[in-house]
């Protein structure tokens, strides 16, 4: 076997094949001296990208296809019947076998350019419909709310797994230093059934969870620098902690480091954050456009406002939730579907065409992609004699910015809303559509978990071409 063996003939060609080895012991020396990459630094997408951020504009509960974007003239006529055969079959959790079909006592009127039906319920959304890629064929596969917004989050029906916010910063990092890549803005009335998990970044490295604000005027506290302590002093705390984490584990410990990242961004947000967080920095005009200082529009509209502060200064993932807390706090209309969606809506219509119209005249919507929606619809039948059930077979949600083509609908469920019958798209489908918009590709987005290449999607997701 001597014969395969090739001594080197000189000290260039030693230096050369060993070249591998040195570089090894280089960054081995960096590594003990604590220089370590940045997870969260800015990453290149896999394809030119139309959009940099996304807002989430989640409305928690499941609101109604048919009292907000998809009219249903013959709901109307059969008001109080059976529902006919011929529509098929569907399954609820609360609705009876006998109950009759609810009709909508809501208005819908074309508007824009583009001439889309908008519900009374929504008018301030209504102004800015040619921005909007309105999708009415969504469908999921689970009925419970826990199940649906993990589905709706991470793909799955179970937790553990990561979701969106997560799968973003994962593929593209973040383009601010001094702020988290991914927020949540809860809604101040409590968690939802699926709970803080279904935000979370399941089995991806701890760096990529998300940050969950506090509800109220104070979604951070503790922002500035304690009585008597001088910038300088802290900074040296901070290089402490770092080096005596990093004389552990550090490195072979996902936990350790995102903790140590934390530390690092909490003393950046000390020094930059507060300027972003307060809103009295915008002019009346802009607070008054998002129906801040008056009720009930107050509290989405300074966390609209926020997440639009947010992805201006790089953060790349934000989701902001209306509804929290027990049902009929969220948009989870059960016993009266006209005094639930009028309340919700008076409190978010305001701020969320305030966002649209505030991103676009700051040139910001081009960039920023938009998603608005639930983890499903409501049902045609009547829970009761004034509510409406879960629904999954059939809803919608809609897109705007990032590249996305305004004016446009697609998709329609049947003619009592019952069930997504052309062009039907499940929620992996709207988050192939996000990634790709974000430029990146839904199998190269993938993470190596128990010997299984996992990724958001699951299975085959599409983009839906006819928005982008």
């Amino acid at each position: 076997m001597s014969e395969h063996i090739r001594y080197t003939r000189n000290r260039r060609e030693f230096l050369t094949e060993a070249f591998c080895g040195f570089g090894a012991l280089a960054y081995g020396a960096l590594q003990a001296q604590g220089a370590t990459v940045n997870p969260l630094a800015a990453k290149a997408p896999h394809h030119p990208a139309k959009a940099k951020s996304v807002i989430f504009l989640f409305m928690a509960g499941g609101p109604s296809h048919m009292e907000t974007f998809d009219p249903k003239p013959l709901l109307n006529e059969l008001h109080g019947q059976k529902r006919p055969a011929e529509f098929g079959e569907a399954k609820y959790q609360f609705v009876a076998p006998n109950a009759k079909l609810l009709g909508t006592k809501r208005t819908f009127k074309k508007y824009g350019k583009s001439g889309i039906d908008v519900s009374d319920l929504l008018p301030c959304t209504a102004e800015c419909v040619d921005d909007l890629a309105v999708i009415r064929s969504c469908h999921g596969d689970m009925v419970v709310h826990s199940a649906a917004q993990y589905q709706m989050m991470t793909g799955r029906i179970i937790p553990g797994f990561p979701s969106m916010g997560s799968w973003t910063v994962y593929g593209l990092g973040t383009e601010s230093d001094s702020l988290p890549a991914y927020c949540v803005l809860p809604d101040p009335h409590g968690a939802l059934e699926a709970g803080q998990p279904m935000y979370m970044h399941g089995f991806l490295p701890a760096v990529y969870q998300p940050t969950m604000m506090r509800p109220g005027n104070k979604p951070v506290l503790n922002l500035g620098l304690p009585p008597g302590v001088q910038l300088e002093e802290r900074r040296k705390t901070i290089q402490y902690l770092k080096a005596l984490n990093r004389a552990g584990i550090a490195g072979e410990d996902t936990e350790l480091e995102a903790r140590i990242s934390a530390y690092d961004l909490a003393f950046k947000m000390q020094m930059e954050a507060p300027e972003v967080f307060d809103l009295s920095r915008e002019d009346d005009k802009t607070k008054e456009m998002y129906g801040i200082g008056q009720q009930p529009t107050d509290d989405y509209g300074r966390r609209c406002l926020l997440a639009r502060r947010l992805v201006e200064k790089g953060v790349r993932f934000v989701c902001v939730t209306s509804g929290g807390g027990p049902g009929n706090l969220q948009w989870d209309a059960h016993d009266d579907i006209e005094e639930n969606h009028q309340r919700m809506a008076r409190q978010t219509d305001q701020p969320v065409a305030a966002l649209l119209k505030d991103l676009k005249r700051r040139g910001l919507l081009d960039q920023t992609l938009v998603l608005w929606g639930g983890e499903f619809g409501r049902s045609p039948e009547s829970q009761g004699s004034k509510g409406r059930d879960h629904h999954n077979l059939g809803f919608t949600m809609w897109m705007a910015g990032g590249g996305i083509k305004g004016g446009t609908v697609v998709g329609a469920t049947d003619a009592i809303g019952l069930r997504a019958v052309e062009k039907p798209y499940h929620f992996r489908d709207i988050h192939t559509t996000l990634l790709h918009q974000l430029g990146l590709n839904q199998h190269a987005l993938s993470f190596m978990h128990l010997g299984r290449k996992e990724r958001l999607t699951e299975i085959e997701g599409m983009v839906i071409k006819e928005i982008v």
